[in-house]
């Protein structure tokens, strides 16, 4: 087990959705003795099986609306899964999309020391690293601006900078490595597989295949909350195609 970075084992997650809004008593009685039932409950995942090793690049693909985002949300401790269990083996921080939980109104350099010391780090460490993550996200001019006034690509970049100082021992990333400019990405990609060769472990949702292909050790096909499969990334990505008809 000390080799395992994720272990996520039978999970299930299924949200209730709501039809109708039922404003008064009189109205939720009504609808009780006519055993009218005003919502659905739409599963999201189905039994997801899934490890992750140290070291390892492991990627997930799949259609919008396959779940991917939830199983993400589950891994870092967002959702509870309805089943199952997910087992994280050190320091995870994930990058998904721009929920990093920086505060708006507050500073770039404020945002990243609060959010340092969430993660654990004493108040003097993370104030060693500002200088190094401003810098690495090409952002050292705005560290005392309101990231209200940041545009998304400046968001992300500051959100994905802080992980890699960070260095955390588990990374998730949902589509942040688009974040900035070409160089920026390039830069963005050799941080990841330096991190990966220290022995690190990265979680990858993308709809872009190649660096699924080019990097990830394995990845996985969900497909309408199931786990199509797991496997080699070129198998995976092939299993995908095909079910969208381009191969």
């Amino acid at each position: 087990m000390s080799e395992i970075s994720i272990e996520v084992k039978d999970v299930t997650k299924t949200f209730r959705i709501y039809h109708e809004k039922r404003n008064s008593v009189f109205e939720a009685l009504v609808g009780w003795f006519n055993k009218k039932k005003y919502y659905e409950d739409l599963q999201i995942l189905q039994n997801i099986n899934f490890t992750i090793k140290k070291g390892e690049m492991f990627g997930i693909i799949g259609r919008n609306g396959a779940g991917k985002t939830t199983l993400l949300r589950i891994i870092s401790g967002i959702y509870k899964p309805d089943t199952g269990t997910v087992r994280v083996n050190g320091l995870l921080i994930p990058l998904l999309g721009l929920g990093i939980g920086f505060q708006l109104d507050l500073t770039a350099k404020t945002n990243v020391v609060q959010y340092g010391i969430l993660l654990g780090f004493k108040k003097k460490q993370i104030l060693e690293r500002v200088d190094q993550i401003m810098e690495f996200a090409e952002l050292e001019k705005f560290a005392d601006t309101k990231l209200k006034n940041f545009s998304s690509g400046m968001y992300s970049r500051l959100a994905f900078s802080t992980a890699v100082q960070v260095d955390p021992d588990i990374l998730i990333l949902d589509e942040i490595l688009y974040a900035g400019d070409l160089s920026f990405q390039q830069k963005a990609f050799d941080a990841i597989i330096s991190f990966k060769k220290r022995g690190k472990s990265i979680l990858l949702v993308t709809h872009d295949m190649r660096p699924v292909q080019d990097q990830c050790d394995r990845a996985m096909f969900l497909n309408n909350g199931k786990s199509e499969l797991v496997g080699t990334p070129r198998d995976v990505i092939e299993a995908y195609t095909k079910s969208l008809h381009l191969k």
